[in-house]
């Protein structure tokens, strides 16, 4: 089995809406730039703070052609799937090789009381089927239905176009896997990035955040696989100073999807952030937290020179 070789930082970009709460595509671009000027490795689309709970299969379709279109090649594009049926799925998949994405990362259908043995029958069909290299997702911290580290062995044994996983458990867990998958399967961590460095250690090869933290962590994660004493203290340093944005973050989705998006916001100069009724609104004292943050981080590239240099200077470097 041959790994796709994919790695690094995958960002996976948020749904801004317009007034009418309708998909926003220039505050989709303004993220994909401010992105990709961070030096974010790949863009995913689609992911858990894309909101796909509350997008339509036209908006999904709509945000996976989007976004290929402004990315235009400059990096690769990975594309979650996560329709509950396997025809759904084949479906999707199709749809997105056809509009330009480079992986694609398979969801377990989160339909509770299916058998996990059901579980790798139906990812591995859908994985047969595509025309593109497949990862798995795998959240047991954050998903009602997910997979044990013997089930995705199974899969990666058993399904030559399953090259990736994204691995979302904690940090143990995921080294379980990792240190005897590593060698035949690229793997990307999640959760924030709250475990990073200890993910790295294990085997991953890259992490699919939200993006907020972007120039912080292509920089983090440079700095590691540049793989000097030097560096790698660089990278330890830079974990801990987000440390306290991330934790912020990773206290659930909702918090996320409420003042994430915020930060991100500020970060890339979105004067102001269209909700989507229902919606979970923030709260006074939350909001002075992004302002805190936004303080503390400044503006992404290109519009600022980008957090990373600054935190390493406050760290003595």
């Amino acid at each position: 089995m041959k790994k796709a070789k994919f790695s690094g930082v995958y960002p996976v970009l948020y749904a801004y809406r317009t007034a009418d709460e309708r998909l926003d595509k220039e505050a989709l671009r303004r993220q994909i730039e401010c992105c990709i000027a961070s030096g974010a490795h790949g863009i995913t689309i689609l992911g858990l703070v894309t909101e796909v709970f509350r997008l339509s299969a036209e908006e999904r379709l709509q945000l996976v052609q989007w976004t290929t279109e402004i990315v235009a090649g400059r990096v690769p594009v990975a594309v979650t799937v996560g329709e509950t049926t396997s025809y759904g799925q084949i479906d999707f998949c199709r749809q997105s090789a056809s509009m330009g994405a480079s992986w694609l990362i398979l969801q377990p259908p989160q339909v509770k009381g299916v058998s996990e043995a059901e579980l790798v029958r139906f990812l591995g069909k859908v994985a047969d089927t595509c025309s593109l290299p497949v990862a798995i997702q795998n959240n047991p911290i954050s998903m009602d239905v997910s997979l044990s580290n013997a089930a995705l062995m199974t899969l990666l044994r058993n399904h030559q176009n399953i090259t990736l996983m994204k691995a979302e458990g904690q940090a143990l867990f995921v080294a379980e896997f990792a240190l005897e998958a590593a060698q035949t399967c690229d793997i990307f961590a999640g959760h924030g990035g709250l475990e990073y460095l200890t993910n790295l250690r294990s085997g991953c090869v890259g992490l699919i955040p939200a993006p907020e933290l972007v120039d912080v962590q292509v920089k983090l994660h440079n700095l590691w696989v540049e793989g000097t004493d030097a560096s790698r203290a660089k990278a330890e340093a830079l974990h801990k100073a987000i440390l306290p944005v991330t934790v912020f973050m990773s206290r659930g989705l909702p918090v996320i999807l409420t003042y994430g998006k915020r930060l991100m916001a500020k970060r890339i100069g979105l004067a102001q952030v269209h909700g989507c009724s229902p919606e979970v609104i923030p709260t006074a004292f939350g909001l002075q937290e992004i302002d805190r943050f936004f303080t503390e981080l400044g503006p992404l590239p290109p519009d600022g020179a980008g957090a990373a240099e600054q935190l390493l200077r406050t760290a003595g470097f």
